[in-house]
């Protein structure tokens, strides 16, 4: 059995929860609290947990017992003095009801082929549980994860090198360092090219990162571990306090999530020249300030189009942007790469300068976006769709390069509109008098998602309904029976 069997086996499971109103996100957490201890077991790693906290302590027990002893086993973990241990089970709970759903659980994952997961990689598994938890939009995972294309192609031209002090300011999973973490060993035959010193720094010092969201910086830290990366994720916010000491990077790779801050409210650090509600403008600043100012340092950041062309402070962070740094290249990427259907995106690649003026001379643009695939679902981005933006990007004199989607733009002509980003986008082909009328599966799997999404919500109000009874029927004997019950109708072919 392969990864992507065990993958698809792991995730099945998640329909034996279904019952106990727990949503896709949640049973990823669930996962990660009992695959860890697995996991350990098979790597021989077990001396860092309790004995009678290790993975063969659930195996032996059944029913009720079984359900006692983890809920104690995770409040006890979470209490550890190794750092490992505590961060993972820090408040942690679970959202299991029903003893023999848990039972069930332990019992599967036990029974799994460990042998081949461990031969192909147990980092690479766990990667595709988070992948596959993504790809389902009704878990709404995706706001923490970056398509694996994506990500590998900005990790190969922005190139980090052995020795470079590698952040993600937005981590989700760690997707994007341990991308860089795999091109480095690539080209270094697995670190065994480095000292010992070098080696000992790619593995504890080069690949960093802040996640805000407790749940995902878990799914983080153990994507590190199981790819053996060891260096510091940081629980916090980038855009409060926290981001003022990360500095003085060589290298940036990014995501920030997008929106508002929650109640339009500002950052709270106050070492920002500019501070605006719009989370990824706060994000951008931090970015090109964070950055070594050696000439060389780079990074690559996914933003929505707004940051590209909002007025007022958005406008004013452009060009201080433009001013520090030389931002020389950006990809309109296409639409339906992303969780939220209709998201517009770009990559922005710049290089930070030695001085904080005029580093920005020229933009060149490439237009990933116009007359391209709806994708989605059924047609999915792969590293094709990029090989042509790549063999532009790395031409050595641009100039050279005739191709309609790649142009360029001077700091004088974006000047004279505003600062204004929102360019290089070409002729559209596809308007028409049919431009309107939408691919009948695309508009039917997005109701479908719709729906999906509804049912996964009503869910979670039941699970909270079913709490709010359970803590009151020691007050209440005549509900103490009681529970809500959500009924729903699949839509099959009886109708």
């Amino acid at each position: 059995m392969g990864n992507q069997q065990i993958v698809q086996k792991l995730w099945n499971l998640c329909n034996v929860l279904r019952d106990d109103g727990i949503t896709y996100h949640q049973y990823v957490t669930e996962l990660t609290y009992l695959l860890f201890l697995k996991m350990m077991k098979e790597t021989n790693n077990e001396e860092s947990i309790p004995e009678g906290y290790r993975w063969d302590s659930l195996t032996n027990l059944h029913g009720l017992e079984l359900k006692t002893h983890y809920q104690k086993l995770l409040i006890d973990l979470g209490n550890e003095t190794n750092d490992i241990l505590k961060q993972i089970y820090t408040n942690a709970q679970t959202n299991i009801d029903e003893p023999k759903n848990l039972e069930k659980i332990v019992r599967s994952i036990d029974e799994l082929d460990w042998y081949s997961a461990k031969e192909e990689g147990l980092g690479d598994l766990y990667e595709g549980l988070l992948e596959k938890n993504a790809s389902e939009t009704k878990s709404g995972a995706g706001q923490y994860f970056t398509p694996r294309i994506l990500i590998d192609i900005i990790v190969k031209l922005i190139n980090p090198q052995p020795g470079e002090r590698c952040n993600d300011p937005a981590a989700g999973t760690f997707g994007f360092m341990i991308a860089a973490d795999r091109h480095v060993r690539e080209h270094t035959d697995d670190y065994f090219e480095l000292g010992e010193k070098e080696a000992e720094f790619q593995k504890y010092k080069a690949f960093t990162g802040v996640e805000l969201v407790r749940d995902t910086h878990r799914l983080a830290l153990m994507n590190a571990m199981l790819h053996d990366i060891q260096g510091e994720i940081i629980l916090g916010d980038t855009l409060s306090d926290v981001g003022k000491s990360l500095k003085n990077y060589d290298v940036i790779m990014t995501n920030p999530p997008f929106g508002t801050k929650q109640g339009g409210e500002r950052p709270t650090r106050d070492d920002l020249t500019f501070t605006s509600t719009n989370k990824q403008l706060n994000f951008l600043q931090h970015i090109y300030r964070a950055l070594k100012p050696d000439g060389k340092s780079r990074a690559a950041v996914v933003l929505p189009d707004n940051v590209l062309f909002e007025s007022g402070i958005g406008a004013k962070i452009r060009e201080d942007l433009m001013d520090k740094c030389n931002l020389h290249t950006i990809l309109r990427l296409p639409t339906g790469i992303f969780y939220a259907q209709g998201i517009k995106t770009n990559v922005l690649f710049f290089t930070r300068g030695t001085t904080d003026k005029s580093n920005t001379k020229d933009v060149w643009v490439y237009d990933l976006r116009t007359n391209m695939p709806s994708f989605g679902k059924r047609s999915q981005l792969t590293n094709k769709h990029f090989d042509v933006f790549v063999e532009a990007y790395k031409a050595e004199n641009r100039a050279n390069v005739n191709i309609e989607r790649f142009n360029v733009f001077t700091r004088e002509e974006i000047n004279k509109n505003a600062n204004s980003l929102d360019i290089g986008l070409i002729s559209d082909e596809s308007l028409s008098v049919y431009e309107n009328i939408s691919d009948p599966i695309d508009s039917a799997e997005e109701a479908i998602e719709k729906l999906e999404q509804a049912v996964a919500l009503l869910y979670e109000v039941v699970s909270d309904l079913n709490g709010a009874v359970n803590r009151t029927s020691n007050r209440n004997p005549i509900g103490k029976n009681h529970r809500v019950v959500a009924q729903t109708t699949e839509v099959g072919s009886n109708g």
